[in-house]
């Protein structure tokens, strides 16, 4: 029961708010113009949460200011331009994210070089990460830079091995991607090794093409670990807290169906996550609301102390391995920064 929530947000989520971009993307495909030529970096997300963008938007104008650019993909259809003052705002499907990345790339970004995409939920906390990326990208055949990668396998390739750059927070060398005729789409056939029990399988988001631009002699940098954490910070699925808050569509409805949750439940995979989520969006929206100088309504989400109790609640009840304690360190790192 606990999977069809999700898969019915999911459903739920994508055709409503389709049918509110079906148009904005029709017109994006048949009459947008690419962005003008510039030495800036361009950076791009896609959002779904927009009171991520008031956090996130709001951090990259205080430490990069106007070195880079900035292009946004609003598919959900309810992200306020003036929310996001000198972005560039495009209300588009909410189709899967390698597919927003590739339509990203091949035509609002063909006239750009260096591209650095960034989920909306990672976070700058310093002016660092600029200099990180001209000072890598100013090394022979770097084709990406990394500031988190996925760190639960990795490539095993001509007896060495290599980090996955991930897609949550990468800059490329668009040029190089081009050149080589690459995407960001996922594929089978995984067979590098697991630091998990479980054996891999899929390539994700932009593994693929990060695995064949190694094999044919790019670097693909991973930035150290204690220079990316003064980079960015960021909470974990936040995109699924805007699925729940709109599948329930109440506060009350939300702390129903954890309040109803079973022990088992805990225990698995599919609640906790949907509770991270919850408690990251409400740590989001606290933060906008220092920002903003002012509260913030956001549909569904119930109040800081309810979502206590249910954390209270659950925390004793899973598994060794899961706890709610990255949200406060991020929380506390991200008011720190604004």
């Amino acid at each position: 029961m606990s999977k069809d929530i999700l898969s019915s947000a999911q459903k739920r989520f994508s055709l409503l708010s389709g049918i509110r971009n079906v148009l904005p993307t029709l017109a994006y495909h048949t009459c947008s113009t690419p962005l003008p030529p510039t030495d800036k970096i361009t950076l791009f997300t896609c959002n779904i949460f927009p009171p991520n963008m008031v956090v996130w938007h709001h951090l990259v104008r205080k430490f990069y200011g106007d070195g880079v650019d900035t292009f946004i993909f609003d598919c959900g259809g309810g992200l306020d331009p003036a929310t996001v003052p000198g972005a560039k705002v495009q209300r588009y499907i909410n189709a899967m994210h390698p597919t927003k990345i590739d339509v990203f790339l091949q035509r609002a970004a063909q006239h750009r070089k260096y591209v650095w995409i960034c989920d909306d939920d990672v976070f700058a906390v310093s002016s660092r990460a600029l200099d990180v990326l001209h000072q890598e990208f100013a090394q022979s055949k770097t084709a990406t830079v990394s500031l988190r990668p996925r760190t639960w396998w990795h490539f095993a390739i001509d007896g060495k091995e290599y980090e996955p750059s991930g897609s949550y927070c990468i800059a490329l060398d668009r040029e190089i991607f081009k050149k080589e005729g690459l995407n960001a789409q996922p594929a089978d056939g995984n067979t590098h090794p697991s630091h998990r029990r479980k054996p891999m399988k899929r390539y994700d988001t932009l593994d693929k093409s990060n695995e064949e631009l190694i094999q044919r002699g790019y670097r693909c940098a991973i930035v150290p670990e204690d220079v990316r954490n003064n980079c960015v910070v960021g909470f974990d699925g936040t995109s699924i807290a805007a699925l729940v808050l709109a599948y329930f569509g109440t506060p009350e409805r939300v702390l129903d169906c954890f309040r109803n949750a079973t022990q088992e439940q805990w225990g698995g995979n599919v609640y906790p996550r949907m509770l991270a989520a919850v408690l990251s969006g409400s740590a989001v929206l606290q933060l906008g609301e220092k920002i903003m100088g002012k509260p913030t309504y956001c549909k569904g989400m119930p109040t800081p102390e309810a979502l206590a109790e249910i954390r209270a609640h659950a925390e004793p009840l899973l598994t060794e391995d899961r706890n709610f304690r990255g949200i406060d360190t991020t929380y506390d790192q991200l008011l720190s920064s604004i």
